[in-house]
C-alpha cells in the first residue's frame, strides 16, 4: 500500500505524469466538464470535499509554476480569492475564457464546492 502521498490513484497518476507547463484544473461541482477532458470526480455532497481541502493537498504534491483564476472570483467569491492570492503567482481571465481554457487541461478534479467561481487552472513547474 502507498505509504505517503495522495491515496486517490487517478490523482496520483495524473500528478506523476505531468511535465513542465502541463495544466490541470480543480473545479467546483457546477463547472461544465468539456467533452474529451478526463474528469476525476471527488464530489460527495455540497461542500464535500471543499475546494480548499483538495487545492491544498494537490499543492503539497505538485510543483506549480502558476495558477489561473476567473477574474469574477475577486468580487463573487472574495474569501476564496483572498486565500488563493497569497498562495502562488497567478493570472486572471474571465470565467468564460477559463471555461474555454479548461478544454485543454490534462484533467479536471471536481470537488463538492458549491460556492461560485471556485475554479483554478494549475500549470506544472519543473523541479530542476
Amino acid at each position: 500500500m502507498y505509504k505517503t502521498g495522495i491515496l486517490n490513484s487517478d490523482i496520483s497518476k495524473l500528478l506523476s505524469d505531468l511535465g513542465h507547463t502541463d495544466e490541470i484544473m480543480i473545479a467546483d461541482c457546477g463547472l461544465p466538464i468539456p467533452n474529451g477532458v478526463k474528469k476525476i470526480d471527488l464530489a460527495l455532497d455540497f461542500g464535500k470535499p471543499s475546494f480548499l481541502d483538495v487545492f491544498h493537498i494537490v499543492k503539497s504534491h505538485m510543483a506549480i509554476e502558476k495558477m489561473t483564476l476567473a477574474s469574477e472570483m475577486k468580487t463573487e467569491n472574495e474569501s476564496l480569492y483572498n486565500v488563493l492570492k497569497e498562495e502562488i503567482k497567478f493570472t486572471t481571465e474571465s470565467h468564460e475564457l477559463l471555461k474555454q481554457h479548461s478544454k485543454h487541461v490534462k484533467a479536471i478534479i471536481r470537488t463538492g464546492e458549491a460556492k461560485p467561481y471556485a475554479n483554478v487552472i494549475l500549470a506544472s513547474d519543473v523541479l530542476f
